[in-house]
């Protein structure tokens, strides 16, 4: 039978999501490709440090426990030339991440790859690839590559918090309260309490996790712990939560800030990523934890 990805949580990782290529990158970012291609292989048998991405692609592959039933696929797509390649297959080898799998474009946009591989989540230093994958449908993020790596502290839990509006929800109420303030969000919030919001981008993503931490052989290797962390506050909290018992999906924690700065909080929960449509909230969270900006929603217009 031929082979297939069907069933499967399929996450694609850039390189430089899955590894610290930053001093490479700024070769690549200098228009010297070659240059960078021949560092890249002067340095083959030297693994790359990891990277931000590198624990969240860690404990995915943790939940293939079963070689005959792989239950997650980590995929390489990256605008790395080819024979780059050879050093991040080498550094996911040794480090025990069982990668198979990669697409190396030599500069051309790898996002449409996306599709067929049915892919579930793309991480990406590359801006405009990540918003051609949202436009696509699929949830996808800009790393930041600086963040700070995630915690050792949890090594049998992955770890996952994400924001509420434009990110797990849709950016309706999040328009409200930009063309109308607080106080218009609050009542529109209230007045909707039992109406579900639309989903958002990352809702496929939620609910994958959901399936994967309930499949029948989840319970002998890494747990999955998820948090909603939003700058929603009581009484508004109320449409979030209700929202979320509609789609039949829990969080583990549910963190109503109201506006209080994220990262300190994002310090304490200690996730393997958070996920913001908000670059200020991006920006707050990074020194403490590996961060994505996911480039969606009425904050984030696509550039003219």
């Amino acid at each position: 039978m031929p082979a297939t990805l069907d069933g499967r949580l399929v996450v694609a990782l850039s390189s430089r999501a899955l590894f610290d290529f930053e001093e490479e990158n700024r070769l690549f970012e200098a228009g010297d490709d070659r240059a960078y291609m021949q560092l890249q292989l002067q340095r083959l048998d030297l693994p790359a440090q990891p990277g931000v991405a590198f624990s969240l692609a860690r404990k995915l592959l943790a939940f293939n426990t079963r070689p005959d039933a792989p239950r997650v696929e980590v995929v390489i797509l990256s605008r790395n030339d080819p024979a780059s390649g050879l050093r991040v297959f080498r550094s996911a080898k040794h480090y025990g991440l069982a990668i198979e799998r990669g697409a190396f474009t030599r500069g051309a946009s790898p996002w449409r790859y996306l599709r067929p591989l049915g892919a579930t989540l793309f991480l990406s230093a590359h801006l405009p690839d990540v918003r051609q994958a949202l436009d696509a449908g699929v949830p996808a993020a800009q790393v930041y590559p600086h963040s700070a790596r995630a915690s050792e502290a949890h090594p049998d839990e992955l770890r996952i918090a994400f924001d509420g509006d434009a990110v797990l929800f849709s950016d309706e109420a999040e328009r409200i309260f930009q063309d109308q303030g607080l106080d218009a969000f609050q009542r529109h919030e209230v007045s909707r309490a039992a109406t579900p919001l639309p989903p958002g981008p990352f809702k496929p993503l939620l609910e994958a996790l959901h399936r994967l931490q309930r499949s029948d052989d989840a319970g002998d290797g890494v747990r999955i712990r998820t948090a909603l962390v939003t700058a929603r506050s009581a009484p508004a909290h109320e449409r979030a939560i209700r929202t979320l018992m509609d789609w039949q999906i829990e969080v583990d924690e549910a963190i109503f800030l109201g506006g209080l700065p994220k990262g300190p909080f994002l310090r304490e929960f200690e996730p393997d990523f958070f996920f913001d449509d908000q670059t200020g909230h991006i920006d707050n969270a990074a020194p403490h934890v590996p961060a994505g900006w996911v480039a969606a929603g009425v904050r984030n217009p696509a550039a003219s």
